[in-house]
């Protein structure tokens, strides 16, 4: 009955006339039967739709030949089945920024400070004028000065105004950016459909419900479909089941694929059945955003600097870990706060404990009720002063110039094609100091053509002559070749005439069907009389078996299976080879070898990959099992060697040299065979010639590098890796060891920060171990650019030069900024602090104060975070982790120009009405109209910081400060818009600046002091910086030892997840032993007399050692055993420990491990980091 309903339901939905009657399945039909899964979704699919053709049939399109492509087609199927997009989270509008950046603590409590002053000028108490308060209103009341006690407060509130405004643009443009990268991202993500019988590529968002997909091995499917067609098909749905196993997927067992898993293996086509919010991945996202609200109250809970942006795409974080590590240990970052509160504190209690001692001590006033107001006023003026010396004392500014540098810097970067997906990327590849490359497409060019042969006992030096081959030998490889590719590979015409043809597809593929077209012979012809759908069985390529097989079905009755892989590989599974004659011979062990010296070994010195074709007929009587691809693969016929040449890229060496240079070692993780690769690696500068360098093979390095239990021995790694250059034959687990082994080496002086190119899906592991992750644009599986944090767009090596240089600009863009920062910080704070004290009045008012503010710390972020990179960054070598972002150098100019600023300000504040001839604005009473001389005062100060930013372009002692400033046009802009609204501050500010116009003399005084800053710093390079012993550095990076052993969770940044995983385990299965312990306690109680006289045994790491091994005690005063929750607090037996105490992991537990999966479990002794275990993991 329910089979009934189901049938008859697509015509019941076509008589309802609304829009999903024009296709035979509606929306929600299609949804719910993708969310079945194996047998029920193919009993489904039978019995309610006939199969997935008639799926088709009811979608209105072809399976050969997809969709028309019609326009008013494809948006009639958006309307009924939505669009393959996921909407983002809504973007935060301007007004919501603008709240944000009011939360700023020191921005309320200076507006509340102005009201309360706004508040107080206006009222005026009867009897306030009384000569007995003093001299608090004396001198004011001529020009009715009193009248302008409001402006004060007003130019404070209208100076936060601006300041809130500045942040939150900062942000919007900030949002605005990342949101035009994350679309950026977007549009590069294409998608192989069929439309009108073409293979075509479409940006995933295009793709709609009733497109046939071609997918392959790496794609991430876009959408959800059912499979039409698949040769050896094998997912990884962990992204939506949770479960890491691949599953196996086929036409009559599981034909359900779900948009966002990753095909491992195999390639197919599907009907795409659901795109966008209907799609399993887009239901997963809707469920998100619904709980999206309740996040967002929490989060609104302290503010936040980074915009997160997450999706395919974009991660912000606008700091690395390691820069807001260091950026936390610059003294006057978060402990500036705490500093500054306690300076303004003081400045505040100083000056109101000065005036309640001069008016009523000294002076011997009594106070008065109709005074109050106007005392209240000094309060409050107090007051302000102190958080003015708050809002300089904190450099706020620096969160901004991170994220504006390394903003800047990805948009850059986009031009140098680096797409960067992860912005802390950005910076840590500044630091790099090992890059593993890959060779095809990375080093080379990726245009892959045949240029030798070995055909029938011939070795052609180049590609033969059709005639010179027997016709049913040109038959076997022109057979070989178009049947046993990937269908999607192929050479089309080339764009512009007289240019070379176009290579579509795998790029080895392509060079063979190039090797077909050269043999005047059609690959096409073949494909079309032997079509997809008529492959008996398929062996994709993947990185374990370095080969490809595709079966026939042969016209009598057998089958015939052709091969095509690594030349090594597949002649160790021929036992026959083709003559001269076309007829096959023996081919023994010692053939082989022969042929391997002779043909393949100087094929490969000269830089060629050598591919081997081969065949197998299987008789028609009994059908081999397909699964035991041991037997199936062997007893083959070898048909021809070919090698195939793939140029360097002209201009991989120069980039090379460049990174050796800079201090970076290059090494390649190659696939091909070892004197292939060292051909490449010596015509790229890898190889130098004389040198005491390491070229291994994957097997040999896992045998150097392994102990006699298969488990990775970070001692024997530390032997190897520093002099290897060239890993060949290599698997993904090679590389992923290599790189993990690297990153947790502690040999040499610093740790290594390691950047790795990866193009395959298996390449995952090692992009996500690397510290900088890169993946190839072109010829990247969507799996490996998941993963990566950097996209080369163009797949060049060369884009890897410029990522370094990127990086180590935006670390010194950072430093640069803070050098000019916190030399305004010192100098301002010691000014008003110093100032306030002496003179009872900040010789920089509040407004001017919030002015200085905001050009240190918007402008001159956004003048020293632009600064373009220059070659002369990649003349260094790399500073490592634990740099420290203010270098030495950099301390002595710190204080170097904060003396010659102090001198020449407190000369001018009480020497400075003396020299200039002018009246002393030491001591004005309230409301008193601005003085030139303090207004010389706060120009001089701003002068100097004007030309102390020119000095601050160099960190590294540099003499030549205008070099290239030309090429920074928005430092440019910056220094001089300050400088002309510096004169209209000082010229027309008047009262709300508190400051009076100036004569053309005093400016030029001011200009020439301000001059006397680049001077100066002249005078502070010639001083050694090695002489000044007394200077230390600050912000270094965090270092394992400094971290308290409590908070040191395991090996922190060693141990990846699937260790992590394993762990748990482990310590699962302790919990199972820790309910045996009562039973092992009775039997030592036996045993103990037994090995009371034994000396203390060896230490043992492995857990299988410890458990067979009965000479362990248990004792109550030992640490108990590591639990999953520290919340067991039944009282079981404490601790598992060997007789004689100490940890059996010795002192290599730390990170001797290497792989995942050979995790060992070491038991903490009191004290050590693991001893947290209990409650970390």
């Amino acid at each position: 009955m329910t089979n009934n309903v189901a049938d008859h339901h697509p015509g019941n939905s076509v008589a309802e006339g609304n829009h999903e009657g024009d296709f035979g399945c509606s929306m929600v039909e299609l949804r719910n039967l993708m969310e079945l899964r194996s047998a029920e979704a193919v009993a489904r699919l039978n019995d309610s739709y006939g199969g997935v053709h008639n799926v088709c049939k009811r979608l209105k399109t072809s399976p050969v030949e997809g969709l028309s492509g019609n326009p008013i087609d494809l948006e009639k199927r958006r309307q009924v089945f939505g669009q393959n997009f996921i909407p983002p989270k809504k973007a935060k509008t301007f007004l919501q920024l603008v709240w944000e950046a009011l939360q700023d603590v020191t921005l309320i409590i200076l507006e509340i400070a102005a009201i309360v002053s706004l508040g107080l000028s206006f009222y005026h108490p009867p009897g306030g004028d009384n000569e007995l308060c003093g001299q608090s209103a004396g001198g004011v009341e001529d020009e009715g000065e009193s009248q302008a006690g409001w402006i004060e407060g007003a130019a404070i509130l209208f100076s936060v105004i601006i300041v809130v405004l500045v942040t939150a643009f900062n942000d919007w443009s900030k949002e605005k950016q990342f949101r035009g990268l994350q679309s950026r991202i977007e549009q590069e993500q294409k998608f192989t459909v069929i439309r009108k019988g073409q293979v075509i590529q479409i940006p995933v968002a295009e793709i709609v419900v009733g497109d046939i997909a071609q997918i392959k091995y790496g794609d991430l499917l876009p959408a959800d479909g059912i499979l039409i067609q698949g040769n050896d098909l094998k997912i990884d749905e962990s992204s939506l089941t949770g479960e890491s196993d691949q599953v196996k997927k086929s036409m009559d067992k599981d034909p359900m694929l779900l948009s966002g898993t990753h095909v491992m293996e195999g390639s197919g086509r599907m009907v795409v059945t659901a795109v966008g919010i209907n799609s399993q991945t887009g239901i997963i996202f809707t469920l998100l955003g619904a709980g999206e609200g309740d996040e967002e109250k929490k989060v609104k809970k302290g503010k936040k600097i980074a915009v997160g942006h997450c999706g395919t795409g974009l991660t912000v974080s606008p700091m690395s870990p390691e820069l807001w590590g260091r950026a936390d240990r610059v003294p006057s970052v978060p402990r500036a706060v705490g500093q500054g509160l306690f300076m303004s504190a003081v400045t505040v209690v100083i000056l109101v404990l000065y005036f309640v001692i001069d008016t009523f001590w000294v002076q011997k006033r009594s106070w008065l009720a109709e005074c109050t107001p106007i005392y209240i006023q000094y309060f409050v003026k107090f007051f302000i002063i102190g958080v003015t010396v708050l809002v300089v004392a904190v450099p706020e500014g620096l969160p901004l110039a991170v994220t504006i540098s390394l903003a800047y810097s990805v948009k850059k970067m986009m031009k140098d094609n680096n797409l960067v997906r992860h912005l802390d990327a950005c910076e840590t590849m500044g630091n790099a100091t090992a890059i593993c490359s890959d060779k095809t497409g990375t080093l080379t060019m990726n245009r892959m053509t045949v240029v030798q042969a070995y055909v029938g006992d011939t070795h052609y030096r180049q590609i033969p002559d059709p005639e010179a081959i027997l016709p049913k030998t040109l038959d076997l490889i022109v057979h070989g070749v178009a049947i046993n590719s990937a269908y999607t590979s192929k050479i089309l015409p080339p764009e512009k005439e007289g240019g070379l043809p176009r290579q579509v597809g795998n790029k080895t593929e392509c060079a063979l069907l190039g090797f077909v077209l050269d043999l005047k012979q059609d690959y096409q012809a073949v494909r079309n009389e032997v079509p997809e759908e008529k492959l008996y069985k398929v062996y994709t390529f993947n990185s374990v078996r370095k080969s490809m097989s595709t079966v026939l079905r042969s016209s009598g009755g057998g089958f015939r299976m052709y091969s095509k892989g690594a030349s090594e590989i597949i002649l160790r599974k021929c036992t026959k080879i083709l003559d001269k004659n076309g007829e096959p011979r023996l081919f023994k062990v010692k053939d082989r070898d022969e042929m391997v010296k002779k043909v393949i070994e100087p094929m490969a010195c000269h830089g060629l990959r050598t591919i081997c074709l081969a065949f197998r007929d299987f008789p028609a009587d009994a059908e081999p099992d397909w699964d035991s691809e041991n037997e199936i693969l062997s007893e083959l016929t070898c048909i021809a060697v070919v090698g195939i040449e793939d140029p360097v890229r002209p201009e991989v060496p120069d980039a090379i040299l460049k990174c050796q240079r800079a201090g970076i070692t290059v090494r390649m993780v190659t696939g091909d065979n070892i004197n292939t690769a060292r051909a490449i690696a010596t015509k790229c500068g890898i190889l130098l010639p004389g040198e005491d360098f390491l070229c291994l093979e994957g097997k040999e390095f896992n045998r150097l590098i392994r102990n006699e239990k298969g488990e990775v021995e970070q001692e024997q790694l530390d032997k190897i890796w520093p002099k290897l250059r060239v890993l060949a034959r290599s698997s993904p687990t090679d590389k992923h060891t290599l790189v993990k082994g690297i990153i947790d080496s502690t040999v040499g002086d610093q740790r290594q920060v390691v950047a790795v190119t990866g193009d395959g899906t298996n390449d995952g592991p090692a992009l996500k171990k690397a510290d900088v992750g890169f993946a190839m644009g072109i010829a990247g599986t969507d799996v490996a650019k998941e993963a990566s944090d950097i996209i080369l767009t163009d797949d060049n090596f060369t884009s890897i030069v410029k990522a370094v240089m990127w990086g180590r600009n935006v670390y010194d863009s950072i430093s640069k900024f803070l050098q000019f920062q916190l030399t305004v910080n010192v100098v301002a704070v010691i000014v008003a602090f110093t100032g306030a004290c002496i003179t009872q009045d900040s010789p920089l008012k509040a407004v001017q104060m919030l002015w200085v503010n905001l050009i240190m710390d918007t402008f001159a972020s956004l003048a020293l975070a632009t600064e373009p990179p220059s070659e002369s960054l990649l003349l260094r070598k790399p500073y490592g982790r634990n740099k420290p972002l203010i270098s030495r150098t950099m301390m002595k100019n710190i204080l170097g120009h904060a003396v010659y600023q102090l001198t020449i300000i407190f000369t001018l504040l009480f020497a400075g009405e003396k020299f200039f001839d002018i009246d002393s604005g030491r001591n004005a009473p309230l409301h008193s109209p601005p003085t030139e001389h303090y207004t010389i005062v706060f120009n001089t100060f701003v002068m100097m910081q004007l030309f102390n930013e020119i000095n601050a372009r160099k960190i590294h002692g540099e003499r030549n400060v205008f070099e290239a400033i030309y090429r920074n046009p928005i430092f440019c802009t910056v220094v001089l818009g300050t400088f002309a609204a510096q004169i209209i501050i000082v010229e027309f500010g008047g009262k709300p600046f508190s400051c009076s116009g100036l004569t053309l003399s005093q400016w030029f005084w001011c200009i020439f002091i301000g001059v006397g800053e680049l001077l100066w710093g002249q005078l502070i390079c010639t001083v050694p910086t090695s002489h000044l012993k007394f200077l230390k550095e600050a912000g270094h990076g965090i270092t394992k030892e400094e971290i308290p052993e409590e908070e040191l969770p395991e090996d922190v940044d060693e141990i990846d997840h699937a260790e992590m995983e394993l762990r748990r385990g482990q310590i699962l299965w302790f919990r199972g032993l820790n309910r045996i312990q009562t039973q092992i306690k009775v039997v030592n109680a036996f045993r103990s007399s037994l090995y009371e006289g034994l000396e203390k045994p060896e230490s043992r790491s492995s857990i299988h050692n410890f458990m067979t091994h009965p000479e362990f005690i248990l004792e109550e005063d030992e640490p108990r055993t590591p639990f999953l929750d520290g919340t067991e607090d039944e009282p079981e037996p404490d601790g598992l420990q060997k007789r004689g105490g100490g940890n059996l992991g010795g002192s290599t537990a730390l990170n001797r491990n290497n792989n995942a999966v050979e995790s060992e479990f070491s038991f903490p002794e009191p004290g050590s980091p693991f001893h947290s275990l209990e409650t970390s993991v």
